[in-house]
Order: C-alpha cells, then sequence, then structure tokens
C-alpha cells in the first residue's frame, strides 16, 4: 500500500490535473487507486468539485471529500466564515488509512500550498504527511517566480522532515517563454529535489482516453515506475 500527498508552490498551479494524470497513470498499469480531498473550498453543495475532475479525467473509482465551504479561500478561515466545523487532523488521518489499507495507490490532494491551514489548530499537509509518513509531491508553476516559490515550498518540507517527491510543473505552455525555459533547466539544482514531470497546459479539456493515453510521457519514468507497482520514494 502507498499514500502520495499532492501539494502545490501556491494556488492554480494544476494540483488537480496532476493528481489526475497520476491516477490515470496507475490505472492503466492495472492498480486500485483512491483519491482523497480533505477540504475542498469555492464551490458550493452538489456542485461538482476538484475530485469530479479527477474522476471525469482519469475514471477512478473511489474518491473522499472530507469538509467543503461556499467561499474560495484557506478552508480554515472558509469554515470559520461559513460557521461550519473546521475539519479536524484526526478524521483525515482515519480517511486516509482507510483507502490505504484497500487501495494500492491512495493520492491525497492539498489546498493552495503546503502551509495552508487545513483545518482546527491550524493543521497543514505537512501535518498530514509527517503524521502518515508519507512523502509529498509539489506541483509548480513554469513562470517567473517559480524558483523561490518551490524553493521555499521543499524547505518547508525539508525542515518538518516531510520526504519531498520532487516537483512536476502543473502547467506547461504550449509557447514557453524565456523564464519558463529557463526555469526548466535550473528548478532541480535551485531547489535540491528532481522535476519529475511536466503537464501540457490544456490537458485538463482533454476526453479522458486521450488524457490516458497521454499521460504517461509527461513524467519522468522514475516517477511512472512507482506510479505503477515499485515503492514510492
Amino acid at each position: 500500500m502507498s499514500v502520495l500527498l499532492i501539494s502545490g508552490t501556491s494556488t492554480d498551479v494544476g494540483k488537480t490535473v496532476v493528481t489526475a494524470a497520476l491516477a490515470s497513470v496507475a490505472l492503466s498499469a492495472g492498480r486500485t487507486v483512491a483519491v482523497c480531498k480533505p477540504a475542498q473550498t469555492g464551490v458550493g453543495a452538489g456542485e461538482p468539485g476538484d475530485l469530479a475532475e479527477v474522476q471525469r479525467l482519469s475514471g477512478v473509482g473511489e474518491v473522499v471529500e472530507l469538509a467543503r465551504y461556499p467561499e474560495p479561500l484557506a478552508p480554515d478561515t472558509a469554515a470559520r466564515r461559513a460557521g461550519l466545523p473546521a475539519l479536524e487532523l484526526d478524521d483525515v488521518l482515519v480517511a486516509v488509512r482507510a483507502l490505504d489499507s484497500s487501495h494500492d495507490l491512495t493520492l491525497v490532494e492539498g489546498a493552495g500550498g503546503v502551509l495552508v491551514r487545513l483545518g482546527a489548530r491550524g493543521f497543514t499537509i505537512v501535518d498530514v504527511a509527517r503524521t502518515l509518513g508519507a512523502p509529498v509531491l509539489v506541483v509548480a508553476a513554469a513562470g517567473l517566480g517559480t524558483l523561490n516559490h518551490s524553493a521555499l515550498t521543499v524547505r518547508a518540507l525539508e525542515s518538518a522532515g516531510v520526504p519531498c517527491a520532487g516537483l512536476v510543473i502543473g502547467s506547461w505552455p504550449s509557447e514557453p517563454d524565456l523564464a519558463s525555459r529557463c526555469n526548466l533547466e535550473e528548478l532541480a539544482e535551485v531547489t535540491g529535489v528532481p522535476l519529475l514531470g511536466s503537464v501540457p497546459a490544456g490537458s485538463a479539456a482533454c476526453e479522458r482516453a486521450t488524457f490516458a493515453a497521454a499521460a504517461p510521457g509527461w513524467f519522468d519514468p522514475a516517477l511512472a515506475q512507482c506510479l505503477t507497482g515499485q515503492p514510492l520514494p
């Protein structure tokens, strides 16, 4: 059994599409996969959230969302403003461990970056990863500023004793500018962790079959091996 957490350098960097692509690669190899999104914000009751998008793109069967808040804010802030119960760390741990016990691979998609407060007493995805003993894959932007954001994110994980599996660029432009091209070469050196892939911009518009056929080519073979049955880093 394996758990992999997916976080980002910030919001809107492509975590959901990366999560869907990781699930698709593992499913294509015959592995059983579950996806957990502990806290969803900015989506009302009955509206499709990030997990619906993961299912649409990958076809993963079992998904679990633990808390939902209507305003597009950090989950703890959104819970407080909505007058709804804050998510508890123990609830996240119980849910992820239950999924892990019955699936080959469990993917856990965070909200925003690694230090975003997810719920009660300010716990973060770092706390989830550290308690589970699971690695975090960091999704980064392509353009200007991503070297600093990525290095800060990796250092936050390292300082907490959480292994960083590597980086994936969540939306690689069809016509990358100079900064993006330089970042592609420098991200691994600046952060000290490997760049394990990039997802082309616009991939979320693909049909499921097209998405599944293309997804393995977006990741480094080492990460693809982990997804298809080898132990995670």
